[in-house]
């Protein structure tokens, strides 16, 4: 099995430093890190060459201009230049624990994908991690277990046997791409994420809506897979189902609908990243 991590960017290069250091330490490195930048200034460029002549595997900058959030678009460019045939996503806010890669291929299996989460480290914990410090995953993390999309502290820390009971037990989770990880065979399928949806919120929950309107169906990752969230700014909604969201009446169709491959998506970008993909 080849491994594509596709981490998406945008404008923090010191987080983007420490994510791919904790890529790095992974005892099961994937076989090629994609930065999926959805318009960064020289700063990420400038981050990303420096880690990549040292980088374990290959790294590569995969830039779009900026024209506001464009993340389906993003990560789509992203998948389209990847050459593995399993595909996790992670936000470049998130230090992955040593064992984040392994444990989403411990629980890979055809006919599903995987939703994992995150444990949201306080101000004071993420000044201390973009400082150099090392994550501490456990229940007594200084984390906002309290927060409706964060990782509850009945999961902050590893099991791999409960992590397995788990994903076998209960389907879903709240859906955050994240941290999340397909087949590509399955995205090619579907097309990937919806590039009509601009702006923040809900290009997620529709892949996934779209995911299993074709009979795929979604695992909990809970006790692995573990991520540590830096604290930042939130741009998400006060009411994540308002329909006067364009983006919101779009899940909704897809719901509504059985809508299972989008129009606009992966295919654009396909010819574009063929020879590097072939070679």
């Amino acid at each position: 099995m080849k491994v594509s991590l596709i981490i998406i960017t945008y404008n923090w290069p010191k987080a983007l430093e420490r994510v791919l250091e904790s890529v790095a330490t992974q005892t099961r490195l994937p076989d090629e890190v994609l930065i999926a930048d959805d318009g960064s200034g020289p700063d990420t460029a400038a981050v990303i060459a420096r880690a990549g002549e040292h980088f374990p595997v290959p790294l590569r900058h995969i830039w779009q201009e900026d024209r506001g959030f464009r993340a389906a678009r993003c990560r789509n460019r992203g998948i389209a230049a990847s050459v593995g045939n399993y595909i996790v996503l992670l936000d470049g806010d998130m230090l992955m624990h040593p064992h984040f890669i392994a444990d989403h291929l411990m629980l890979a299996e055809p006919g599903y994908f995987l939703q994992g989460g995150r444990l949201k480290a306080n101000h004071a914990e993420s000044e201390r991690l973009l400082a150099g410090g090392r994550p501490v995953y456990a229940p007594w993390v200084k984390a906002n277990f309290h927060e409706f999309d964060g990782t509850r502290r009945l999961y902050a820390f590893r099991q791999p046997a409960l992590a397995r009971w788990k994903a076998r037990s209960r389907n879903g989770g709240r859906v955050m791409s994240c941290n999340m990880s397909f087949w590509r065979e399955d995205l090619l399928r579907v097309n990937g994420f919806d590039e009509r949806m601009e702006g923040y919120g809900a290009e997620d929950r529709e892949l996934v809506v779209r995911l299993e309107n074709a009979g795929l169906r979604r695992r909990a990752l809970k006790w692995a897979a573990l991520a540590m969230h830096l604290e930042h700014s939130s741009r998400a909604q006060e009411n994540l189902n308002d329909l006067s969201l364009p983006n919101n009446r779009l899940l909704h169709d897809s719901i509504e609908q059985h809508i299972v491959r989008c129009e606009h998506g992966i295919d654009g970008h396909l010819a574009e990243f063929a020879s590097s993909v072939h070679s």
